[in-house]
């Protein structure tokens, strides 16, 4: 963020947070998708200009479901269909998706909830392979004082982004499961009519204990059926120590053309404070 921005946010009050992971190879990710690289072909000092001058850059190599990312409504199928009963194999012809690739999403800027389930459960995080129910979101809520409306995004925040910094195999948690919501609880999504879901794993939802990614209730319904975008490896931690659950949310993705997914670095804008 530039420093004149920053100076526009704090003489207006607001407050910044962000909500992105940073991308560095290594880092925590699921094994589906191709790993993350980074490095420089050209550095500083390889060749210099007659003044003295020289350049680096670089080039990336990443899956787009890899760091702090959104799915685009072509990431799943279910049985040969996409979202509006498109024909997958016809759609994904030519190598991309010009029916639902990530490119047909729009800038986001709206209003973002975050429900923070460990909290209002009165936990430190939510337990390794624990199914967030639909009675623990309408705690939540109630906890809060907010409620999804239609064109939200909502956020879930169930402690276990703090396994981020432990690791890929601690984050991913094939062993151990991961928690999140089910098959019901992303249908109490849904039926509010939200644009977008996002949470501080790896998968939006709950995995099994050595489940992996084998069944993905969450994704079926939320994607194919209802056309509602994913985000994951969201960073919450900022907002639930503020206890924020309410504020202007905004991601944009790369407008790749036919891609199923974009990396993103969202943010919640809160204020000007009352």
């Amino acid at each position: 963020m530039t420093d004149r921005l920053l100076d526009v946010v704090r003489r207006s009050d607001m407050q910044v947070f962000d909500l992105g992971r940073p991308m560095f190879v290594g880092m925590p990710q699921s094994p589906n998708h191709p790993q993350y690289w980074h490095t420089l072909p050209r550095r500083h000092g390889d060749s210099s200009r007659a003044d003295g001058s020289s350049a680096a850059n670089d080039l990336l190599v990443t899956g787009t479901h890899v760091g702090t990312h959104i799915d685009a409504l072509a990431h799943v199928s279910y049985k040969g269909r996409l979202h509006g009963g498109g024909d997958a194999a016809a759609e994904q012809a030519g190598g991309r998706f010009m029916q639902h690739g990530v490119h047909t999403i729009a800038p986001i800027i709206t209003r973002g909830l975050l429900l923070d389930v460990p909290a209002a459960l009165g936990l430190d995080s939510c337990p390794a392979g624990y199914e967030i129910t639909v009675s623990d979101l309408e705690k939540t809520v109630a906890d809060h004082g907010v409620r999804p409306e239609a064109g939200d995004v909502v956020l879930i925040r169930s402690g276990w982004g703090r396994q981020f910094g432990e690791g890929t195999d601690a984050y991913v948690g094939r062993d151990s499961g991961v928690p999140g919501v089910g098959e019901e609880g992303a249908a109490w999504l849904a039926d509010a009519e939200v644009l977008a879901v996002g949470a501080d794993t790896i998968a939006f939802e709950r995995l099994a204990p050595g489940g992996g990614h084998a069944l993905l209730p969450a994704h079926r319904l939320l994607l194919v059926e209802r056309g509602i975008y994913i985000m994951e490896a969201l960073d919450l931690e900022g907002l639930g120590e503020a206890g924020v659950h309410e504020f202007t949310f905004v991601a944009i993705p790369l407008n790749l053309v036919g891609a199923t997914g974009s990396p993103i670095r969202p943010l919640a804008v809160v204020g000007p404070a009352s």
